[in-house]
């Protein structure tokens, strides 16, 4: 594989990859101050003004549901026309809800649960990669979640793979956290990768939010002041119980994460002596484990 330094890349060509929660248990609660409907009113209107900017602009968009997720459109295809962009889009998101409703009704879920954003992640890259390798000169890629579910603790390994890869491939992670609290994985996406983490304070401005912060090419954002997190929550989650922890217990062979003393690591198998299991991690141990 050729490495990503040695491309050529055109300063203000974008490929952007919108990845949209749809989770239907985040929709339906009545806590949202946005819905669903005008939420994609503000996002097309965004994605139009991101092909607007450039003739040569790519946007594609993975619908990120609860138990699936699937690209909805590809702004490079010649199989929609310009004119009807949105038509499409919205016709894709349609039967992609639909599915993952069905799919939803068979699982019980206590509250709002958490949308599959890992596979959205893997899949945004994978797109990423095919574009590395379809030639020298390509648009620069980025990726931009617009999420709101709660973050799942099960899928922190595969985020965080899914984050390395993309500090590693130089993709930066954009966050726009639509819920009402903050994303630690999100959180530390955008910080690791070098992208732009924002919660906006009023949802009904949201394509303002996104046009005035998002819109922007990596190669202006060298001259903007963008919005900077208050902080990071570096906290891992455990392997054994997938619940979020302050302090807990490394394997040093494989350095998964346990929140309580065990006298064998159940992913790796080996046996923990007193020396090894009596040291607890740090938030630095815990961020870095799933790179190794």
């Amino acid at each position: 594989m050729t490495p990503v330094s040695s491309k050529l890349y055109s300063d203000d060509v974008s490929l952007l990859m919108v990845l949209i929660d749809t989770n239907p248990f985040f929709w339906s609660t009545t806590k949202n101050a946005l819905s669903f409907s005008k939420f994609l009113s503000h996002v097309i209107s965004f994605l139009n003004s991101i092909l607007l900017l450039n003739q040569l602009n790519q946007v594609v968009v993975i619908a990120t549901g609860f138990n699936s997720c699937d690209y909805v459109y590809d702004s490079s295809s010649n199989a929609v026309a310009p004119n009807q962009r949105a038509e499409s889009l919205l016709q894709k998101l349609e039967e992609f809800v639909i599915k993952d409703e069905q799919l939803s009704k068979e699982e019980s879920v206590d509250g709002i649960g958490s949308s599959l954003l890992s596979g959205s992640l893997s899949m945004a890259l994978c797109y990423i990669q095919r574009v590395f390798r379809s030639g020298r000169l390509h648009p620069q890629p980025r990726i931009l979640c617009l999420h709101g579910s709660p973050d799942g603790p099960e899928q922190y390994v595969a985020i965080m793979n899914a984050i390395f890869s993309a500090q590693r491939s130089m993709v930066p992670i954009d966050s726009c956290v639509i819920g009402a609290q903050h994303s630690a994985f999100l959180q530390q996406a955008s910080y690791i990768t070098g992208g732009v983490y924002l919660k906006p304070q009023q949802l009904d401005g949201l394509f303002q939010y996104l046009a005035t912060v998002f819109a922007t090419d990596l190669h202006s954002r060298r001259f903007l002041q963008l919005p900077k997190p208050v902080g990071v929550d570096f906290r891992a989650s455990c392997f054994c119980h997938k619940n979020t922890i302050d302090m807990g217990y490394i394997c040093s062979v494989c350095l998964s994460i346990f929140c309580k003393h065990h006298k064998k690591c159940s992913t790796c198998g080996s046996v923990f002596g007193q020396a090894q299991t009596d040291a607890p991690s740090t938030s630095n141990q815990k961020r870095k484990t799933p790179e190794t």
